[in-house]
């Protein structure tokens, strides 16, 4: 048995599990869910699948997968049920929709280049847009509930397309961008105007995020980055102020300070050790 038939096999076995789930005397829990209350979840696994790459941990991607494929065949055994449309209409779209737009590889089309593909799927994708009568804008298909530094990233991605951007390798300019809107910020501050001090942390939020696509980096990926480099100096002073035994409103904002430089060595410290080759240390 080859692959494919592999997949086919267990492809039909969770559709065969996900009907009976969701059939009188299955999960009550499966049973009463929809597609909204679907919505979560679906987020979650997402992000989990995120996190196990980054790990770089197969057996954790190869379970994540499966938990995001989970959600997908449940969301379309809710809309089989219903009479939307089957699974196999998803499939079969998707199949011709990876056609169509990659005529360099299925047709006739040469396109040498990565950032020649992207533009070119675009301007496919607009196309099929504007036959179907929908909105043809740059920014239409942006789910208004993606993360916001997501968000503005592809924003910023789209109108690139059109020559709407920074010019490429020269990240001056946007530096002094970032100090503009630094600048602004300040006025608003002056101001004690709310709305307008919300207006202008949302301006350099923007900014940054452009920054960080110039300089190739993933704005959401850095902030996650330095969430977890703060939880994890954090959780060494929660040890330390466990092991005093004093409660936390005994400590002056001067002392956590202290513990807080601390943590920041000790981590430096521990992270160097692991990049230490193993050989050296024996």
């Amino acid at each position: 048995m080859d692959n494919i038939d592999m997949v086919k096999d267990e492809v039909e076995r969770l559709l065969s599990i996900m009907k009976k789930l969701r059939e009188p005397g299955g999960c009550p829990w499966d049973r009463e869910q929809d597609l909204l209350s679907l919505r979560p979840y679906i987020l979650e696994e997402a992000y989990e699948l995120v996190d196990a790459i980054e790990h770089n941990d197969p057996s954790s991607i190869s379970e994540e997968c499966g938990d995001l494929l989970l959600q997908v065949v449940f969301v379309a055994r809710i809309c089989m049920e219903e009479g939307l449309f089957e699974l196999a209409d998803s499939i079969r779209g998707l199949n011709e929709k990876l056609l169509r737009r990659h005529p360099h590889v299925f047709g006739n089309e040469t396109i040498d280049t990565s950032s020649g593909v992207r533009k070119n799927w675009d301007m496919i994708k607009q196309g099929e847009r504007r036959r179907k009568r929908e909105d043809s804008s740059l920014f239409a298909g942006i789910p208004p509930s993606l993360p916001a530094l997501v968000k503005s990233r592809q924003i910023q991605e789209r109108v690139s397309k059109v020559g709407f951007d920074w010019k490429e390798g020269d990240l001056k300019p946007l530096m002094d961008k970032v100090q503009e809107e630094i600048g602004e910020l300040q006025e608003a501050l002056a101001s004690s105007d709310m709305d307008h001090i919300e207006e202008e942390m949302g301006d350099i939020f923007f900014i940054l995020v452009n920054l960080s696509r110039h300089l190739g980096i993933e704005a959401e990926f850095c902030l996650q980055g330095a969430n977890r480099k703060f939880e994890e100096r954090f959780r060494l002073i929660e040890e330390v102020v466990e092991r005093g035994g004093r409660p936390w409103s005994d400590y002056s904002l001067e002392e956590l300070e202290v513990l807080w430089d601390n943590a920041k060595r000790e981590r430096s410290v521990g992270k160097a050790r692991k990049e230490i080759p193993s050989e050296v240390t024996k």
